[in-house]
């Protein structure tokens, strides 16, 4: 994706979570549907649950993957933590695994419909959720 006309601090912005979602962009973003909880229902453990909640709601908000999802602010993880009924610290030390982090963005472009935007990290809606 060009990025020449944003400025160097836009560009090391972009894909980033810079500050807390608003309460709206909670609602809109981080909102898990029925959906989104029987694709969950494949993982058993809190921690890829909640890795796989959290991954979703970043691509959706953000257009891409953070690059550490531990990275996400914490009003995010407890808001998904509360709908999953799932603790909140039960994932920042054990879904950091390379391979795990990779598989599960594979499954969540795929079940949300997104495809990589010209190979980059950068995605885009194939079709309406």
């Amino acid at each position: 994706m060009p990025v020449e006309f944003l400025s160097d601090e836009q560009a090391a912005r972009y894909g980033r979570s810079h500050a807390a979602p608003s309460p709206e962009q909670l609602t809109r973003f981080f909102y898990l549907s029925p959906q989104d909880v029987g694709f969950l229902a494949n993982y058993r453990r809190a921690y890829p649950q909640l890795g796989c909640v959290v991954q979703p709601g970043t691509l959706r908000f953000l257009g891409t993957f953070l690059p550490l999802p531990p990275q996400v602010p914490a009003v995010v993880v407890q808001t998904l933590a509360q709908q999953r009924h799932l603790p909140a610290e039960a994932w920042t030390d054990q879904y950091v695994r390379p391979n795990t982090l990779h598989d599960h963005q594979v499954q969540m472009v795929a079940y949300l419909g997104f495809v990589v935007f010209e190979g980059r990290q950068a995605f885009r809606l194939t079709r309406w959720l």
